[in-house]
């Protein structure tokens, strides 16, 4: 019983916390251009704005719903609320969330990969945010240079890809029956649409992972 309610007392304050931080992003997020807008009296145009909206919403809609119950049982409570509020999910928080679970050999949806996950995802923003200010203050005079070299172009585009192909490798290896369908999902997808960007395509395969895994699961090829 003490152990049940001191669990449910650590929710209750993950979750109570994670969504003041949330609504207090949304509202620097909205203050930002609303506080713009009335400093220089320069509104957008509402039809200019709804019309924009009404091509993009959609999308972002589904892709939201999609990452929160994709990337929500692999961050667990804690991690799920950093990585919304810092973002860079896909690409940061959720590679170090995953590797730091492994490194502990702790399942994510116990006790223990819950607050393991939790700090991965809090070092990893804090990590981020201070090679960013460095970086920015070093490599400002000849950041251009860089952005426009034509060598290191071609590096840019795969950054995602090799992120997360480091870190798939070693599941891929140990659990080779959850690896087949994602893999041939992500090939059937780049064989139709050739043009998806790398991001579009590991969103597919992440989610394709997910929904394999519990099938497998579920006619018990895999426990």
């Amino acid at each position: 019983m003490a152990k049940v309610k001191k669990e449910k007392n650590y929710f209750d304050t993950v979750h109570i916390w994670g969504r003041i931080w949330t609504v207090g992003a949304l509202i620097v997020l909205f203050s930002l251009p609303v506080a713009i807008s009335v400093y220089y009296n320069a509104w957008p145009e509402a039809n200019l704005v709804f019309t924009a909206l009404l091509k993009l919403v959609p999308l972002y809609w589904v892709t939201s719903i999609i990452e929160v119950i994709t990337f929500t049982p692999m961050l667990g409570a804690g991690g799920a609320y950093l990585s919304f509020v810092t973002g860079n999910i896909t690409n940061l928080k959720l590679p170090c969330a995953l590797n730091a679970m492994e490194q502990a050999k702790v399942k994510a949806n116990s006790e223990e990969g819950e607050i393991i996950s939790t700090i991965a995802v809090a070092s990893s923003a804090i990590t981020t945010t201070l090679i960013i200010a460095v970086g920015v203050i070093l490599f400002s005079p000849v950041l251009d240079d860089l952005r426009n070299s034509e060598a290191l172009k071609p590096a840019f585009s795969y950054v995602s890809a090799a992120l997360f192909g480091a870190l798939g490798a070693s599941y891929l290896k140990k659990h080779w029956k959850l690896s087949v369908f994602p893999v041939f999902v992500g090939i059937v997808v780049l064989l139709i649409a050739p043009t998806f960007g790398v991001s579009t395509l590991l969103f597919v395969t992440i989610v394709a992972a997910v929904a394999g895994a519990l099938v497998l699961s579920k006619l018990k090829v895999v426990k």
